[in-house]
């Protein structure tokens, strides 16, 4: 199936043919005949799944069919919520990406930058606003956004909202929003909170769901390596090199983590780059604007800043440190392996995240490869019972901790994914 067999008009096809996305993916394909009926959606789909294409495509052709009978200033008529800035930042693209073409405007608020710009912009009239829930709440307060108008509601990534501590706000935006409207919910999990938040919003609403969490991981290559905390730095090094990996993105727990570990790669004359809370909004954009340039061959990031960091073709992950929480190891992985694509991603642990280890091996229901033939092997007698391991070469011996940075390698851009976001 392409994109034309789904009933797009054309300004929008003409605009998908220019983005190089020529089929659809599975969620696109099951949610945008639905959300063009104008029926409520609820979407269970892991971040990756390219569903941000699957309501704004729809949304863009059915606010285009209706603006002919407006007249007078442009009022909100989509609203998207969505938890991160960086998530925002990128649905905000995609409206420009898909809709260029449409005439409707579109404009995107959040929190930690000065709002005027923002306020301007709302001044002007815009048909599509998406939001963080802080910086919405702030500017309906203050008079800016009005919703009486809003035809099509989107609430984004349920779950991560509970998980940031935004669910309150989400309660608070929901009563301000008229009871006639089309809504669409999508979220990677359904807890019970979330699972009642879903049913009070959606009327009668069509379902569908793609890629449950254990099956997330099997277009993804993974691998485990044992290590001592102290060598990590080394073996992050050592698999830069050893791999000619032309940009990857490592995860670490905290924000000093990630800033102390981009020191070291600086000292190994590696172009890299920290995005985590404490950073500014231009910090954090410029970062990543580098880093999808090819720029930047290394991003450090910790989990709430990556959350949402759409990357086309990202081949590698690596899991500096193990999260505390499995479910996160599989939104973490899943930044690489994208709308079916493969990926590669190299998972570190010490003997302190044992426990950790154990608990996304049981998620998952799968052991990841385990591999030894590297500069540090830590013995893996205290950590059974063990994954399987890859064929095993002949160990090599311990070498400098630093002598293996090696140089930028290829930094060349990927190539564009060919399904939408």
């Amino acid at each position: 199936m392409e994109f034309k067999n789904l009933q797009i008009i054309e300004p929008i096809l003409k605009a998908l043919t220019e983005e190089g996305y020529i089929t659809p993916t599975p969620i696109q394909q099951q949610s945008i005949p639905l959300v063009l009926q104008k029926k409520d959606l609820l979407g269970t789909a892991q971040t990756g799944t390219a569903k941000t294409a699957a309501f704004a495509i729809p949304i863009l052709q059915l606010l285009y069919n209706g603006k002919q009978n407006e007249k007078g200033r442009r009022q909100i008529k989509a609203l998207i919520l969505t938890p991160t800035r960086e998530l925002a930042i990128q649905i905000d693209e995609s409206f420009a990406a898909y809709g260029r073409y449409t005439g409707l405007s579109h404009a995107v608020i959040f929190g930690g930058v000065s709002q005027l710009h923002q306020t301007n912009q709302l001044r002007n009239g815009v048909d599509i606003l998406i939001a963080t829930p802080g910086r919405l709440l702030d500017l309906m307060a203050q008079g800016f956004i009005g919703l009486q108008q809003l035809q099509i509601f989107v609430l984004d990534e349920a779950d991560r909202m509970l998980d940031m501590g935004f669910i309150h706000d989400v309660k608070r935006v929901i009563i301000k929003l008229p009871k006639e409207r089309q809504t669409l919910f999508f979220s990677a999990t359904m807890p019970p909170e979330i699972q009642t938040l879903a049913n009070i919003l959606l009327t009668k609403p069509s379902s569908v769901s793609v890629a449950p969490v254990s099956s997330t991981v099997d277009t993804i290559d993974q691998s485990l390596y044992y290590v001592d905390k102290k060598n990590k730095p080394g073996l992050l090094l050592y698999l830069l090199k050893q791999h000619n990996i032309p940009t990857v993105l490592v995860f670490t727990r905290t924000k000093h983590g990630a800033d102390k570990l981009v020191k070291i790669l600086h000292q190994e004359k590696l172009a890299a780059a920290a995005i985590h809370g404490n950073k500014s909004q231009n910090a954090r954009q410029h970062a990543l604007s580098s880093f999808k340039k090819g720029d930047l061959r290394v991003l450090v990031a910790t989990d709430i800043a990556a959350r949402g960091i759409d990357i086309d073709d990202l081949t590698h992950v690596i899991n500096f440190e193990l999260p505390e929480v499995p479910e996160t190891y599989v939104h973490r992985i899943g930044r690489t392996g994208r709308a079916g694509n493969s990926g590669t991603a190299f998972s570190f642990c010490d003997h302190d995240e044992k426990e950790d280890l154990r608990q996304i091996l049981k998620l998952i229901a799968k052991q990841i490869p385990v591999t030894d033939s590297h500069p540090f092997p830590l013995s893996a007698a205290s950590f059974e019972p063990l994954p399987p391991r890859t064929q095993q070469n002949k160990r090599q011996q311990p070498q400098n901790r630093w002598n293996s940075g090696g140089g930028r390698g290829n930094s060349g851009r990927p190539s564009q994914s060919r399904t939408g976001r």
